[in-house]
C-alpha cells in the first residue's frame, strides 16, 4: 500500500487494513452521466479499516492524494454489497438503511494502462501497481461486508 494512504488514513484516526485500498470514482447512474464522467477526473482511494470504509480524495488539478475524508462509513451501517462488471470497470453497489453509494473501479487487467494505474504507481514510491494488487482481495472483502462477515 502506498505510505500517504496509510498515512493519512492514521492521521485521520482510522486504522487501515494492509492491501484493503483501491482507486475509485463516483459511478454514473445513466449515459449521459457516463459521457460526463469521461471527463470527471475525480478519484478517491477506498480505505477499508478495521471498523469502516474511507474514501480519501485525489487533488484534480494537482493529481497529489489530499490529506481529508471525504466519505466515512461503517460496516455496521452497511445492508448489502453489490459487484458488476461494466465493459472495462467494476461497479460497486454499497446500501445502507437510508443511502445507496455506487462507486466505480477500473479493473486489474488494464490497470497499467488507466487512470487507476497512474495513481497508484504515483504513490507507492516506484512502479509498483497497489490498485491492481489490492482490487480483488479488496472487492471480495467488500462482498462480504453485506453479508454478515464482517
Amino acid at each position: 500500500m502506498a505510505r500517504e494512504v496509510r498515512k493519512f488514513t492514521q492521521e485521520a484516526g482510522y486504522k487501515p487494513l494492509d492491501n484493503r485500498c483501491i482507486i475509485v470514482k463516483y459511478a454514473p447512474e445513466n449515459l449521459s452521466e457516463q459521457i460526463a464522467a469521461f471527463f470527471n477526473s475525480e478519484f478517491y482511494v477506498l480505505q477499508m479499516c478495521e471498523h469502516e470504509i474511507v474514501l480519501l480524495p485525489f487533488n484534480t488539478t494537482w493529481g497529489n492524494l489530499r490529506k481529508d475524508v471525504s466519505l466515512v462509513l461503517p460496516y455496521g451501517d452497511i445492508q448489502s454489497v453489490e459487484l458488476e462488471d461494466d465493459m472495462l470497470n467494476t461497479v460497486i453497489t454499497i446500501r445502507t438503511g437510508s443511502d445507496t453509494i455506487r462507486l466505480t473501479t477500473q479493473q486489474a487487467a488494464l490497470s497499467d494502462l488507466r487512470s487507476s494505474g497512474v495513481y497508484a504507481t504515483m504513490y507507492a514510491g516506484s512502479f509498483k501497481n497497489w490498485h491492481k494488487e489490492n482490487l480483488d482481495g479488496t472487492l471480495k472483502a467488500l462482498a462480504e461486508l453485506g453479508n454478515g462477515a464482517s
